[in-house]
C-alpha cells in the first residue's frame, strides 16, 4: 500500500497543504524558547499551552492509526508530538521550581494517565469502526474545547479596545489552517476531522474581524483614560488650593463664600429662618 494515497486527489491536496501550514504553526514558539535558551528563564511563560498541544496531537496520531489513508494526518500530528516534547523540555530546564513542578504534574495527568486510561478503554473495550468513532468524538470533545481557547483574548480585546495582545498573522493562519484541515475532512468524508475546524474557523474569522474593528476603524476613546483623568482632577485642585494658602488668604476666603452659596436653595432658607 503506497504512503500517500492520490486516488482522492482533493484529499492529497488539502492534506499536504494542512501539513505545511500546521508545520509552520508549531514552529511559531521557536522564537520564544530560543529567548529562554538565551537567557536562561523562562521569563513567566506558562507550560500549559504546550502539554495541551502535545496530549492533542497525542489524540489525533492514535485516532490516524484506526483509520486508513491518512497518512498525511499521521505526519504533522507526529511532528507535533515531537516539536511539542522539546518545548516541554526546555521549560522543564529553566522553569523555576514551582511552575517545574505544575508541569510536571500536568504531563502525568494529562499526558500520561489520561492518554493511557482512553487508549486502554478503547482497546479493550471497542473494536473495530466502533473504536474509531469512540477515539473520534473523544478528539473533537477536546478540540473543540482548544478552539475555545481564544474566547478569553477576544473578551480582552473587546473590553480593552485594543488588539495588542491578538497579532493578526497568528490570527489569520490558524483561520487558513482551519479551513484547509476543514476542506480535508470534507474530501475523506470524515465528520470527526471536519467538524472542529468548523468552530475553528468561525472563532478566527470573528478575531480578524474584530482586528479590522479596533485596529482600523475609529472608537471613541478609552474609557479608562477618562476616568483616569477625572480621578486626577480633584488632586490638582487640592494642590492649588494648599498653594493659594500659601500665597495669599484671600483667594481662599473667596472660594469659602462660594462654596457657601452653591448650597441649596431650601436648606439656606431654612438656616436663615432658624437664625432669625
Amino acid at each position: 500500500m503506497p504512503l500517500f494515497d492520490t486516488h482522492n486527489t482533493w484529499a492529497f491536496v488539502f492534506g499536504l497543504m494542512g501539513n505545511v501550514i500546521s508545520f509552520a504553526v508549531f514552529l511559531s514558539p521557536v522564537p520564544t524558547f530560543y529567548r529562554v535558551w538565551k537567557k536562561k528563564t523562562t521569563e513567566g511563560f506558562q507550560s500549559l499551552p504546550y502539554v495541551v498541544a502535545l496530549f492533542s496531537a497525542t489524540l489525533w496520531l492514535y485516532y490516524a492509526t484506526q483509520k486508513k489513508d491518512v497518512f498525511l494526518l499521521v505526519t504533522i500530528n507526529s511532528f507535533g508530538c515531537f516539536i511539542e516534547t522539546i518545548y516541554i523540555s526546555i521549560f522543564l530546564v529553566f522553569a523555576p521550581k514551582k511552575a517545574r513542578m505544575l508541569t510536571v504534574k500536568l504531563l502525568l495527568l494529562m499526558n500520561f494517565g489520561g492518554f493511557c486510561l482512553i487508549l486502554l478503554l478503547c482497546q479493550f473495550l471497542a473494536k473495530g469502526t466502533t473504536r474509531a468513532k469512540i477515539i473520534g468524538g473523544i478528539c473533537v470533545g477536546f478540540s473543540v474545547c482548544v478552539f475555545a481557547a481564544p474566547l478569553s483574548i477576544i473578551r480582552t480585546v473587546i473590553k480593552t479596545r485594543s488588539v495588542e495582545y491578538m497579532p493578526f498573522s497568528l490570527s489569520l493562519t490558524l483561520t487558513i489552517s482551519a479551513v484547509v484541515w476543514l476542506l480535508y475532512g470534507l474530501a475523506l468524508k470524515d465528520i470527526y476531522v471536519a467538524f472542529p475546524n468548523v468552530i475553528g474557523f468561525a472563532l478566527g474569522a470573528l478575531q480578524m474581524i474584530l482586528y479590522v474593528v479596533y485596529k482600523y476603524c475609529k472608537t471613541p476613546p478609552h474609557l479608562g483614560e477618562k476616568e483616569v483623568e477625572a480621578a486626577k482632577l480633584p488632586e490638582v485642585t487640592l494642590d492649588m488650593l494648599k498653594l493659594g494658602t500659601v500665597s495669599s488668604p484671600e483667594p481662599i476666603a473667596a472660594v469659602r463664600q462660594a462654596n457657601k452659596c452653591t448650597c441649596g436653595n431650601d436648606r439656606t432658607g431654612e438656616t436663615e429662618d432658624g437664625q432669625k
